[in-house]
């Protein structure tokens, strides 16, 4: 029997990740850049950890610095 059940992506494109947080690509490059919202770099391609985006989220929601 097989798991027939989507499985929730575990990375996400920049450009999925700034649609995700309702911000522009160049606002996401910012917070990378400042070390606010990390990346993994595989090869050439940066990609943003679901978990990272929602724990920079809940850190915002807070007013903690993410």
């Amino acid at each position: 029997m097989t798991d027939t059940a989507p499985m929730e992506p575990l990375l996400m494109s920049a450009r999925d990740t700034a649609r995700a947080l309702s911000i522009c690509e160049k606002t996401l490059w910012a917070l990378t850049r400042d070390g606010k919202l990390p990346c993994v770099r595989i090869g050439r391609a940066v990609r943003y950890d679901v978990q990272d985006v929602r724990r920079f989220i809940e850190a915002a929601k807070s007013g903690a610095r993410p």
